[in-house]
C-alpha cells in the first residue's frame, strides 16, 4: 500500500459517518420540536376591565343617550362551578379549540364569557327624550333631557350583559419555544413558549336590562362585532398538558342590543376591553 496513512484516515471517516448516523438513527425526536398538525384545547376563567361607554336606548316613545356610562366584571372567584359540568356557564370562562398549521402558527376558535354590568345608582349626563304614556310605569321620567345629569336608579335603567358577553371569535396566533432561554434541555419534560395573535368574531349577549320599568328580552341575540389582540406564556408539561396565561385587549361595537319584549326597542353601545385569563389545557395528534 502505497499511501497506507490516507488509508487510515479514510477508514476512521467512514466509521465516524456511520456512527453518527447510527446515533442520529436511533435518537428520538422529542414530541415537542415540532407543532405541526397538532390540535389543542384549552378551559379557563378570566377578569375583564372595562372602559366608559355612551349607551343609546331607542323605542316608540324614547330616545336617549346615557353618557360615560362606567360598568364592571362580575367574578365567581375560586369555586368549583369552574369544573362543575351544570354549572360551568355561570362564572366567567374560556373555552378554545385550535390546529396548528405550522410548527409556529396555529388558528382557532372559542368564546369568550364575559360578563359586563353597568354600575348601579352612578349620576351621568343623560341626553335626548322621554315620552311614555301617562298611565305607563317609567313615565315619571318623561322630559327632555340636555346633559342632564341623572341618577341611574333601578327604576330608571338596570343593564347587564351577564349571562354573557359572550365573545365568540376566531384567532391566528404564532408561538414560539423559548426554554433555551432559561437552560432547560428537554423540553419533552417542560416547555416555556411565548404566544401572541390577533382575532375577531361576533358578539352573542344575553342581555339583562331593565329599561323605565319594562319587561326585559332575555333571550341570546347577535348583536355586533368584536377584535382584540393577545399576548401570553405557554408552560408545558410532559408533552400533552398546559397552563396558559393570556392578556387581551380588544374593541366591541354593539349596534343591536335587545333590552325588552318590544321589537322597536333597542339599545347601542361600543367600548374597549381588557381581559385577564388563565387556562389549563392538553395537545394532541389524532
Amino acid at each position: 500500500m502505497k499511501h497506507p496513512f490516507l488509508m487510515v484516515v479514510l477508514t476512521f471517516c467512514a466509521f465516524s459517518q456511520y456512527t453518527f448516523a447510527q446515533e442520529t438513527a436511533t435518537t428520538p425526536e422529542k414530541y415537542t420540536a415540532h407543532n405541526k398538525g397538532k390540535f389543542f384545547v384549552y378551559w379557563g376563567g378570566n377578569r375583564e376591565s372595562y372602559t366608559k361607554s355612551d349607551i343609546t336606548f331607542k323605542g316608540a316613545d324614547y330616545n336617549f343617550t346615557v353618557n360615560d356610562a362606567r360598568a364592571h366584571d362580575k367574578p365567581k372567584g375560586y369555586h368549583i362551578d369552574y369544573v362543575n359540568p351544570t354549572r360551568m356557564t355561570i362564572p366567567q370562562t374560556n373555552l378554545r379549540f385550535g390546529y396548528y398549521i405550522t410548527d409556529h402558527y396555529n388558528i382557532s376558535i372559542g368564546v369568550d364569557h364575559m360578563k359586563y354590568v353597568m354600575t348601579q345608582d352612578q349620576t351621568t349626563n343623560v341626553s335626548g327624550y322621554i315620552n311614555l304614556p301617562e298611565d305607563q310605569p317609567g313615565s315619571q321620567y318623561n322630559g327632555t333631557y340636555e346633559n342632564t345629569p341623572t341618577v341611574l336608579s333601578k327604576d330608571f335603567l338596570q343593564f347587564e350583559h351577564t349571562d354573557g358577553l359572550n365573545y365568540i371569535h376566531a384567532q391566528i396566533n404564532r408561538v414560539d419555544d423559548i426554554s433555551k432561554l432559561f437552560g432547560l434541555p428537554n423540553t419533552d419534560k417542560f416547555q416555556i413558549n411565548l404566544t401572541e395573535g390577533v382575532g375577531g368574531g361576533l358578539l352573542f349577549p344575553k342581555t339583562n336590562a331593565t329599561l323605565l320599568s319594562k319587561q326585559r328580552h332575555d333571550d341570546f341575540h347577535v348583536s355586533g362585532y368584536g377584535v382584540s389582540a393577545q399576548v401570553g406564556l405557554n408552560l408545558t408539561f410532559f408533552k400533552y398538558f398546559f397552563i396558559q396565561g393570556e392578556l387581551k385587549g380588544g374593541y366591541i361595537d354593539m349596534q343591536d342590543i335587545k333590552t325588552t319584549k318590544s321589537n322597536a326597542d333597542s339599545a347601542s353601545q361600543h367600548f374597549a376591553f381588557f381581559q385577564r385569563m388563565i387556562t389549563v389545557g392538553g395537545i394532541f395528534r389524532l
